[in-house]
């Protein structure tokens, strides 16, 4: 938690919002949370904080979400949409979120959006613009751990070339041309690895995360979700322990 961003800033995208939404990931080592709203002078603005953390997300979440909207003066009944990342990501985080996303939708009757949090991290990154990432087919790769990654590829417009997979560092790297720019944390171990394999992919921002400003951003771009679904890829890591029952009553 050494990490806080606070973020706001007009809205610039090329069509206009139509809702107010409220959005928030908790997919990987970043709690984030935003507000998209419009100011009295009419125009649209985002306001969000970020967090760096690897655990408490469910604890941290709900004090976010209350910050943010307090700070941007927004209450519960002026909430249109609830926008959430659906994975995939750890296991507990992603649980974290969409049981948030169901809870606020059922208690607001509001609708919920998702989004892939690799697709988020994309369009987290494309947000800041950099020239680098605007003429080569691109992919997110996320250290998955136990040699494997999370891995969705897009082409050069941003646009998704498949669903999210969980792979093996093997099998992920045959899907990379040897120009694909590679963001998030597992460029670059396949990087190093295409190099043994006389392919050069680049990559770049390790550090990316999904963002909830950008997430809010795109809301009205998203379909609802009814219900809304988790992305998981991998089983959770705790088994329920067998023989411990005890017998059930006559």
């Amino acid at each position: 938690m050494a990490l806080r961003k606070k973020l706001g800033f007009s809205w610039v995208m090329g069509y206009p919002p139509s809702m107010t939404t409220l959005a928030f990931d908790t997919c990987f080592a970043q709690l984030s949370a935003a507000v998209r709203h419009r100011m009295p002078d009419g125009t649209w603005r985002v306001h969000g904080l970020a967090r760096a953390m690897t655990a408490g997300h469910a604890e941290h979440l709900l004090p976010m979400i209350d910050t943010v909207m307090t700070e941007a003066g927004i209450r519960f009944p002026d909430i249109e949409r609830i926008a959430v990342s659906i994975g995939p990501g750890t296991f507990t985080g992603v649980r974290t979120g969409i049981a948030a996303a169901r809870a606020l939708a059922l208690a607001a009757g509001k609708p919920v959006v998702g989004m892939t949090s690799l697709s988020l991290m994309l369009h987290t990154a494309l947000a800041q613009p950099d020239e680098r990432l605007a003429t080569r087919p691109l992919a997110v790769a996320v250290d998955a751990r136990r040699g494997e990654v999370y891995l969705q590829r897009f082409d050069r417009s941003g646009a998704a070339s498949g669903e999210p997979q969980l792979l093996t560092l093997a099998a992920a790297l045959p899907l990379l041309s040897a120009d694909t720019v590679i963001l998030g944390s597992g460029g670059p171990v396949l990087q190093s690895l295409s190099e043994t394999h006389g392919i050069q992919l680049v990559a770049l921002l390790p550090d990316l995360q999904p963002d909830a400003r950008v997430l809010a951003g795109l809301a009205d771009t998203l379909s609802v979700m009814d219900p809304v679904q988790p992305l998981y890829l991998r089983a959770p890591d705790a088994k329920p322990q067998t023989g411990k029952s005890l017998p059930r009553a006559p």
